[in-house]
């Protein structure tokens, strides 16, 4: 981050534009003008076009629509060898696992048969990542540690270019036999039919194919523990990694382990990249402003350059932990850096400029959505009492009438909230100075430590004039899920216990740190009665998500101008009741409750098929090297805030 970035006051005039508020007049009279509510309508469709493209469903991922997989179907040719594949299975094997951007396949060892999708219903397996059993040999006597060194000291000696070394399964289902239809059931389908279905018959019924649809029912399917192995894209032949899996297959048979796939798929592993108004508070559930309420309050997961995680104490001030590759950039260099009060300070601000505006839009976007709900439901209101009038429907009508009525008033408070708030805002926070909550104090060089684990941190001292409304380390899980759907992801199961409890508040306080031990302890049970250990995180740009920790540990090589940095990392599986993805750019930094979140794999830029943390153990000790008896909680905060330092 330049000095000039850090420095950087918005002029008015660009923040005008950027927000499209008026340079000149009065910012409350504007947002009540027919011409704001135009220019949220306009934000409203341009940020649901945006959506569109950037979250489709999983069946708009890459080659899902028949017409254009054609093409990609050729099986390889004899010059190719037997070990390639056709480009259709390499782009479609793993569809799912992430939610556009799919691992490209490169080759593997499973017995399992790849269906190739065809005709207009063609139909795709959506594939999940799922923990292997604690039960595996591979979890006694740390095995699984001594083959991933193997595998990783070979695929050096064979110059394969390694990403990442993972041990995991895979579930899908497989589609269902089509049923016969008897003859009387044919007959009323073509009745039903008539001309519809006689266009089916023609030339060019052919000409737009529904696109490949995920397979839904049918028997689950569960793979082989696999060992997989991410490399470079276009960097390996299906030839080479077969012969690269015969060496790791015999080291395997000398160890007797038997039942363990091999594959290999194209993989990148990447980070995940003034005094002014005080944070806010967090807000009740169902509070006007609860969706938006996050990105400027105390809880964590404040946005950054990336996302700020856990606070702590040290000496009466307050500070706060995040990843490094979030406040430095590659021309900062790698250097370890402490604070000195000769120096300028390296500020860091809640929100980046692009960040800020795409709030504000946010905001105008959900106002212009809100102000189509009261065109809506105001016309719902006039045919109610239209109906009433003539005596039509008494007296439920009258009970619906009311309904409606009282959702009409509720959603112009809404509006009204999200105007005020979007006015305090732009008069607020729209300067950068505004928006600086503290400055980098400490943080050691990027690297791997003694236990091999990532060293990705950085300390930010924060303002405690910023943090007025400081409740401690307490993650909001948001709005995005109610508690019944949260507490479900939690607990999948009615039959076992559970010690998850939804706070009532949706305020969750962190109690204690986990360990490395209890990745081994998993103390759930998934919806298919394996053992897992759910995890959360609340990041900048996911928001609250949902995760699986599997029990064994990834191998993560990553790709530098000067060199390469390899570790050890936790591997953070998507839950597998979720679309989407675990962790996106923007997500580094956030903690985990059991890591700090640093990256994860794709070759794409549509998140992560799998999330990689640092324990957060290891994490706190260098913090603690540095900062002696710092403490991650808060006994009297209001005492904290108010004295000196």
């Amino acid at each position: 981050m330049s000095d000039s970035h850090r420095t950087e006051l918005l002029d008015p005039k660009r923040v005008a534009e950027n927000l499209d508020i008026p340079v000149r007049g009065n910012l409350d009279d504007y947002v009540n003008s027919a011409a704001f509510d135009i220019n949220c309508s306009q934000k409203a469709i341009e940020l649901a076009r945006a959506l569109s493209s950037d979250n489709s469903d999983w069946t708009e991922g890459p080659g899902c629509n028949w017409s254009s997989l054609e093409s990609l179907s050729t099986p390889p040719s004899a010059e190719t060898g037997t070990h390639e594949i056709s480009k259709l299975e390499a782009r479609l094997y793993y569809a799912g696992i992430s939610p556009k951007d799919w691992p490209t396949r490169v080759w593997r060892s499973s017995a399992d048969v790849f269906e190739v999708p065809t005709g207009p219903e063609a139909y795709v397996r959506r594939m999940r990542l799922v923990d292997v059993p604690g039960t595996h040999e591979f979890a006694k006597n740390g095995l699984w540690d001594t083959v991933c060194d193997w595998v990783e000291r070979l695929l050096k000696e064979e110059d394969v270019s390694v990403s990442s070394i993972d041990f995991a399964r895979f579930t899908w289902r497989n589609k269902a036999e089509d049923r016969e239809i008897d003859s009387e059931e044919e007959e009323e389908v073509v009745e039903e039919e008539g001309e519809e279905g006689a266009k089916e018959d023609d030339e060019d019924a052919y000409d737009s194919f529904a696109p490949v649809k995920p397979v839904e029912g049918g028997e689950q399917y569960f793979t082989n523990p696999t060992i997989w192995i991410g490399v470079f894209p276009e960097s390996l032949t299906g030839l080479r990694a077969f012969e690269v899996a015969e060496k790791i297959r015999a080291f395997l048979d000398a160890l007797k382990v038997k039942e363990v796939d091999i594959a290999f798929r194209e993989s990148i592993a990447r980070s995940i990249v003034g005094n002014g108004p005080a944070l806010y508070p967090p807000v009740e559930s169902g509070d006007p402003l609860e969706e938006f309420i996050d990105s400027v309050s105390v809880p964590l997961s404040i946005p950054i350059s990336g996302t700020l995680g856990p606070y702590f104490q040290h000496n009466g001030k307050l500070y706060a932990i995040t990843a490094r590759h979030n406040l430095f950039l590659a021309a900062d260099g790698n250097a370890p850096y402490r604070y000195n009060t000769s120096a300028s300070k390296r500020d860091v601000v809640v929100m980046g400029n692009p960040a800020f505006t795409n709030y504000q839009n946010a905001i105008q976007a959900r106002i212009g959505n809100l102000n189509e709900t009261v065109k809506s439901l105001r016309k719902k209101i006039a045919s109610l009492k239209e109906r009433v009038g003539n005596g039509i429907g008494l007296p439920g009508t009258r009970a619906l009438l009311a309904e409606q009525e009282g959702e009409l008033r509720k959603t112009a408070r809404k509006i009204s909230s999200l105007k005020q708030h979007s006015v305090t805002m732009s008069k607020n926070w729209s300067k950068l100075s505004d928006r600086i909550i503290g400055h980098i104090v400490w943080s050691p060089p990027i690297g791997v430590g003694p236990n091999r684990f990532t060293q990705d941190v950085c300390v930010v001292e924060l303002k405690k004039s910023k943090f007025t409304h400081f409740i401690g380390n307490v993650l909001s899980l948001g709005p995005k899920y109610s508690e019944t759907d949260f507490t479900t992801l939690m607990h999948q199961r009615t039959d076992v216990p559970s010690d998850f409890e939804y706070p009532t508040d949706g305020l969750l306080v962190l109690r204690g740190m986990f360990t490395t031990d209890p990745v081994y302890d998993h103390n759930s049970l998934g919806s298919h009665r394996e053992r897992t250990r759910h995890v959360i995180k609340n990041g900048f740009f996911t928001g609250t998500t949902v995760g699986n920790l599997p029990r064994f540990m990834s191998f993560v090589r990553k790709y530098f101008t000067t060199g390469t940095l390899e570790s050890l990392e936790l591997a953070i599986f998507l839950h597998e009741n979720e679309t989407g993805t675990f962790s996106k750019s923007g997500d580094s930094g956030a903690l985990i409750f059991v890591g700090l979140l640093t990256g994860g794999t794709n070759k794409g830029t549509d998140g992560s098929d799998i999330t990689y943390a640092t324990p957060f153990t290891y994490i706190w000790d260098l913090v603690l090297s540095e900062f002696p008896g710092a403490n991650l909680y808060f006994q009297d905060i209001p005492a904290f805030l108010a004295a000196p330092v």
